[in-house]
């Protein structure tokens, strides 16, 4: 049908191939809610108003919401393929996402990127992508690949290429690192994500200099004030293992709140079930004291036009026909999904088939030198070590000093101290590096928990109080091709392979769920700490970006100062 026939069906002249009668529409442009039908055609909303239509459908007056909008989301992190996230996050009101695929690039470079995009358009969600801009995070580690300026121009003029994916080498920025600034010239025409925890002043007016437009790491109201009134757009996170909405709704006013945006970044799929995707960020916000409208607002209209997705964000005409039904404003029950005037969710249920693409080059991406020959003994010359002190609900660490037991000028474990060994082995090209550390605050007790997620350069991390359970953990890892496990007493407990570059699945969303239900609980009844998330704590504290105290394939780095340090002093 020509743009003439749709305004011939928006003018009244001709039936609209579908119309949804009888919605109460959340207008997030003048903050009302108004009584009207939607004709849809092609896709497009191209009336609201009085309107019949070849296909009728009765919203019995529930509410009609522009389709949710997540501004930042790492999809390898819920360890589904593009195509099971979206099975997952439709249903929840979800029906775009801004996806930095910095994960799955760390592991295997382009052909990583080109994976997501292609496996993405097998779904029915709209997938954009922000190109990654440090592959790998820093020069402290070794990830899969390197990619420079060079490589992301090849990928620049793709339609779903948005722009430059969050910008942590904030430290490269502010000191004029040319590899840095190579890829802020390729993309200063086009959109630029931030990461820049704590960053205030001088060095957060150079950051945004530099053309740096967002950030989604603040976890102050102080810091969002800061960020938002010098233009930057915050986005406010509620993933699995960071929670900041709490922290930062206090800081919203009502002339800020057209730049917050709400998103995931790294989120579970048994959160995903039970708490919900972006509809949970904007329940919570409503909680919080926000007014619904604008709560919605912030998951749909200030992304758009933060992304310059021009046709999404809105109930009206010209806008895709993305549409999520409520049956109410207080609890964001999510009833009805509608992707380009297509129902394709309802009652929490997805109604579209997919189809996993399927791509050799992001397959079998474990590669350990020789895990006999490892050793994880923690030489020490005195009994006072630095130790990586975990944060409940979140993903910073403190850096504290601990007296410890040295036996032989070698750490030994105490049961009676919650101090355990951490270890991250490059797992790419067979280096045999190993990077050696201890943890304060995890809990577990007799065993080890492994994983081949460990952000961002993703080699094994494993954290354990015994080194034949680490071992016995690796050697899992290894077999499987990647994936998460925990190991006790010389036995495999549980596995969840993930054979898609280490990182991902392409079994369903409930596979994935009850197999890190199932794993959770064997966490907990190992002692694990119940106020953190066992897997996705532990995947944090291998990146060096975020503060205060990491460990890479390299050894234990120091975020303030930027630099390796010893164990000792």
């Amino acid at each position: 049908m020509s743009i003439v026939q749709r305004v011939r069906v928006a003018r009244g002249e001709k039936k609209a191939t579908k119309v949804l009668k009888n919605c109460q529409i959340v207008n997030v442009f003048n903050g009302k809610i108004e009584k009207a039908d939607i004709a849809i055609e092609e896709g497009y909303i191209v009336g609201i108003g009085d309107y019949e239509g070849i296909e009728e459908v009765d919203i019995e007056g529930r509410l009609v919401c522009p389709g949710f909008i997540d501004g930042h989301v790492h999809i390898e992190s819920s360890m589904l393929t593009p195509e099971q996230f979206a099975k997952a996050v439709i249903p929840k009101g979800t029906t775009t996402v801004i996806e930095d695929p910095h994960e799955i690039a760390n592991v295997c470079g382009l052909n990583g990127i080109k994976y997501m995009l292609d496996a993405s358009a097998k779904s029915p969600l709209d997938v954009y992508v922000m190109l990654p801009s440090c592959v790998p995070s820093t020069e402290f580690e070794n990830a899969g690949a390197v990619l420079l300026a060079d490589d992301l121009a090849t990928l620049k003029g793709h339609p779903y290429v948005l722009g430059l994916g969050e910008m942590m080498n904030y430290p490269g920025v502010l000191c004029g690192n040319k590899d840095v600034f190579d890829k802020l010239a390729l993309m200063e025409d086009a959109m630029i994500d931030g990461h820049a925890p704590n960053l205030a002043g001088k060095g957060l007016n150079a950051y945004i200099t530099a053309g740096i437009k967002t950030d989604h790491e603040c976890t102050t109201a102080k810091e969002l004030k800061e960020k938002t009134a010098k233009g930057m757009y915050v986005h406010i996170r509620e993933g699995s293992a960071t929670r900041n909405l709490h922290d930062l709704i206090g800081g919203v006013t009502s002339y800020n709140n057209r730049r917050i945006l709400f998103c995931t970044d790294d989120k579970q799929p048994y959160d995903i079930k039970n708490e919900g995707h972006i509809n949970y960020n904007i329940r919570l916000a409503i909680e919080h004291g926000i007014d619904p409208i604008i709560a919605i607002r912030m998951a749909t209209l200030n992304i758009a036009e933060c992304y310059g997705l021009k046709h999404k964000g809105a109930v009206a005409p010209g806008y895709d026909a993305d549409l999520v039904i409520l049956n109410d404003l207080e609890s964001v029950d999510v009833a009805m999904v509608y992707k380009k005037g297509k129902l394709v969710a309802e009652n929490n249920r997805a109604l579209f088939d997919i189809e996993l693409y399927e791509e050799p080059r992001v397959l079998d991406t474990v590669r350990v030198k020789d895990i006999n020959a490892i050793s994880f003994d923690i030489p020490l010359r005195s009994d006072i070590a630095k130790v990586i002190q975990l944060v409940e609900h979140n993903v910073t660490t403190k850096h504290v000093r601990r007296k410890v037991d040295v036996k032989d000028h070698v750490f030994q474990h105490n049961k009676k101290l919650d101090i355990l060994k951490l270890a991250v082995i490059e797992r790419h090209k067979g280096t045999g590096n190993v990077g050696l550390g201890l943890v304060e605050g995890y809990g577990l007790t007799g065993g080890a928990v492994a994983l081949t997620i460990a952000h961002d350069s993703h080699n094994i991390i494993v954290i354990g109080d015994n080194d034949e359970d680490m071992h016995g953990a690796v050697k899992e890892l290894e077999r499987v091709k990647g994936g998460i496990t925990i190991c006790s007493e010389g036995k495999i407990l549980e596995t969840l392979p993930l054979e898609v570059g280490g990182l991902m699945t392409g079994a369903s969303m409930g596979f994935v769920e009850a197999k890190l239900e199932v794993m959770e609980r064997i966490a907990l009844d190992k002692g694990v700490n119940r106020e953190i998330d066992p897997f996705l704590t532990l995947a944090f504290l291998a990146l060096p970006v975020i503060p205060d105290l990491k460990l890479t394939d390299r050894g234990l780095f120091d975020v303030g100062v930027f630099g390796f340090v010893d164990i000792e002093d």
